[in-house]
This record gives structure tokens, C-alpha cells and sequence, in this order.
């Protein structure tokens, strides 16, 4: 991936003035203040399919995250297909599934981005059983101890109607955003994406919609809307 998207993709950081990283800084608040008295600290970024533009919106999320003191880490948590490494460019010999396999050590595969207060864990090496990966006690384990280190821990995951883990992780964590592109996914398919979520019995904070159109230009941008109350 060439430094040129990556620096796309960072747009609150090369374009921190822009409606699109406002957007991001509402998105932050909006979970900040969705819950006063339960702790948002683990939070999951998915889809109900692929490129509707989660992977974009958790590593603003995060940034925005770090840029307002925070201690945050993001976890790349497709071990499917990962893009963590590249957005950060970041080495991705080691990572998520090198720790739950135990042939890593925690502080081994957490690594420094160049934003000040955020951690990336990138996928590593693509596991055979992902699902099983997310859904062992090594993951639970591991996300306790990362609850004593930061503020806020982002986990992007799989889209949620290609397989389960994003389903198991969704269990593990206090709330879910769900990233949906409006130009590009039907609402009966965005619909199928919340039921599942809802099986589990995950808490949906809201949905992030991507490629919205504004009137006043054609510039695509992002927002969020729709906290769900318990």
C-alpha cells in the first residue's frame, strides 16, 4: 500500500480541519458521552460486508482517540485479511494471533505509530482458525490485561456477514460501531448485519455512514447517529 493512501486514510491528521475529521471528533464524543455510568473501553469497529470503509473509520477513530489524551491501542483483529500494518507501516511478523498462540509475548507485539498515544497490535501471521482464535481464553485473557494499560482499546475485525469472528468479538466488547456504506449496501442487508449483533446480544452504540453525499459538494464524508439506550 503506498504512502499516498495511507496518508488518505489518515485524515485527521493531514487534514485535521476538514468536515470529514470533525466528523470523527463528533463520532469520538458521541461515545464518550453515549454511556456516563458503564465503561466504554473496549470498543469494536465492523461491517456487513467488505469495503465499506471500517478500517478507515477505526484508525480516525483512534487517532481522535489518542489526539485527546487518551492511551489507546488498535487491534487488527482480521486475521483474515489485515490491513493495520499498512496504514501504520508497521511490520506484521507478530502480532494478534503470534500472542493468543502463545509464541509472542504481549509487550512483543505492540508496537508504536507515529501518533503520540497510539499503540497498534497488527494481525500477524494469518492463523488457519481465526474464529477459534477469537473466541479462546487466551483472547479474553489478553484483552483483560490491555484494559490495565489503556484508555481505550479499537478492535477492527471482519465484516459481520462473511464469518463469525466478528460475532465472537463482539461479546468480548463493551460496544460496537458499525460501519455502513449507504452507496453501496442495501438496508436489508445492513439490517442482517445489526440482527446479528443482536443475537449475541452485543451492544450497538451506533453506525458510522459512509459515502453519504453532501448537497453542497460531492465530497464524501462520515457520521454517526443513533445511540442505543439499554
Amino acid at each position: 500500500m503506498s504512502q499516498s493512501k495511507n496518508k488518505r486514510q489518515m485524515i485527521t491528521v493531514t487534514n485535521p480541519r476538514s468536515p470529514i475529521s470533525e466528523s470523527y471528533r463528533a463520532l469520538r464524543t458521541n461515545i464518550e458521552f453515549s454511556s456516563i455510568d458503564e465503561t466504554l473501553q473496549v470498543l469494536m469497529v465492523s461491517s456487513a460486508g467488505p469495503g465499506e470503509g471500517k478500517s478507515t473509520t477505526i484508525t480516525n477513530l483512534a487517532i481522535t482517540f489518542a489526539q485527546s489524551e487518551k492511551k489507546v491501542i488498535l487491534i487488527d483483529a482480521d486475521l483474515r485479511k489485515p490491513t493495520a500494518h499498512h496504514t501504520f507501516s508497521l511490520s506484521n511478523r507478530w502480532g494478534l494471533s503470534s500472542v493468543i498462540s502463545q509464541q509472542s509475548k504481549l509487550e512483543e507485539v505492540i508496537q508504536a505509530s507515529d501518533i503520540p498515544n497510539l499503540d497498534v497490535m497488527t494481525s500477524g501471521a494469518i492463523p488457519p482458525n481465526p474464529a477459534e482464535m477469537m473466541g479462546s481464553k487466551k483472547m479474553t485473557s489478553l484483552l483483560e490485561q490491555l484494559r490495565q494499560m489503556y484508555d481505550i482499546i479499537l478492535i477492527d475485525t471482519p465484516p459481520l456477514l462473511a464469518v463469525t469472528d466478528a460475532q465472537i468479538v463482539a461479546t468480548k466488547s463493551d460496544g460496537v460501531i458499525l460501519v455502513v456504506d449507504q452507496g453501496k449496501v442495501k438496508r436489508d442487508i445492513a439490517s442482517k448485519a445489526v440482527k446479528s449483533l443482536e443475537s449475541v446480544k452485543a451492544r450497538i452504540l451506533g453506525v458510522v455512514l459512509n459515502n453519504v453525499k453532501r448537497k453542497a459538494n460531492e465530497e464524501v464524508y462520515y457520521y454517526y447517529y443513533g445511540v442505543q439506550e439499554k
